[in-house]
């Protein structure tokens, strides 16, 4: 029975990518209201991490911030019947693209230096993936999770992978592919800011609340001498399509003490955050694993 329930909704994904965006993101209007009622686990989530992030905050404004966040996190979801199903001349006439998109390829012709591309949680995340692929030069390699179910992983590795020159490696193998691919000059798609655990990572602050936060972008640049350029992605209201930003290079990242730039990470995520606070993605537990002796938030 989950098997066809499976099929069916993916089915009626298919048959959206064939409707306007507008009309997608009145759709999505409706969902996200439903969903903020029927999602009761992830929306405690969601309250729970905007009362840790913003405590000054009066409580009735945290749960209208939550219900605009649902309403983006369910048009992304509807989003992806066009980034998976459309033309790539649809797809690149609703991105708009600011900034040095073209820092991945100058930097490694000119220095033979690999790129990070520094993308953290916004709703539009995976916008930002195929802008990588459809308006840049450089190839690109990243980490995903796989899925449980053969088909749903069948169809996000191929979402992922139809456009432009890219290799995606399970974040459960080794690592070794990923560094050979950067070597090779491949831009490095990293997404730094979930609690994977204690592994690797360091405790520091994210809005003023300890959060496990990886080690590995620091010291896998600093080790490959890697370029890091932070790219946003903006969900535009009214289906007008979406806003991917290619910021600047970082200048001071990374550097020897990689806990600092962990700290210097999280402190760009949350300015970052503050421009659109909705978009992001309140309703991942950011604060799961605890330092030594505190309690749980969830």
């Amino acid at each position: 029975m989950k098997e066809v329930g499976l099929r069916l909704a993916l089915g009626l994904l298919w048959l959206l990518h064939w409707l306007p965006l507008p009309w997608l993101a009145a759709l999505a209007r409706g969902l996200g209201r439903l969903l903020y009622r029927v999602a009761g686990s992830r929306r405690k989530v969601g309250l729970r991490n905007l009362e840790l992030c913003f405590p000054d905050m009066p409580a009735s404004e945290r749960e209208t911030l939550l219900k605009q966040h649902f309403q983006w996190l369910t048009q992304s979801l509807l989003d992806r019947a066009v980034l998976w199903w459309a033309s790539a001349e649809r797809i690149r006439s609703l991105i708009q693209v600011e900034g040095d998109i073209e820092l991945a390829e100058r930097v490694y012709q000119t220095e033979r230096r690999a790129t990070m591309w520094l993308c953290p949680h916004f709703v539009g995340l995976d916008v930002a993936g195929i802008a990588i692929l459809l308006c840049q030069s450089r190839p690109g390699a990243s980490i995903y999770q796989a899925q449980s179910h053969p088909l749903m992983d069948k169809l996000m590795k191929r979402g992922r992978l139809r456009f432009g020159d890219a290799q995606i490696f399970p974040r459960s193998d080794s690592v070794k592919p990923l560094l050979r691919a950067i070597k090779e000059g491949r831009g490095f798609f990293n997404l730094p800011d979930m609690d994977f655990g204690r592994k690797d990572a360091a405790f520091v602050p994210f809005f003023g609340v300890q959060a496990a936060t990886l080690l590995a972008p620091s010291r896998m640049a600093r080790m490959l001498n890697m370029a890091v350029q932070p790219v946003i992605t903006e969900l535009l209201p009214g289906g007008r399509g979406w806003r991917v930003r290619f910021l600047p290079a970082l200048a001071d990242f990374p550097t020897a003490d990689a806990e600092a730039d962990a700290a210097h990470m999280n402190q760009f995520i949350e300015r970052e955050i503050l421009k659109q606070p909705a978009q992001y993605l309140w309703v991942h537990r950011r604060f799961k694993t605890r330092p030594a002796g505190e309690k749980r938030f969830y």
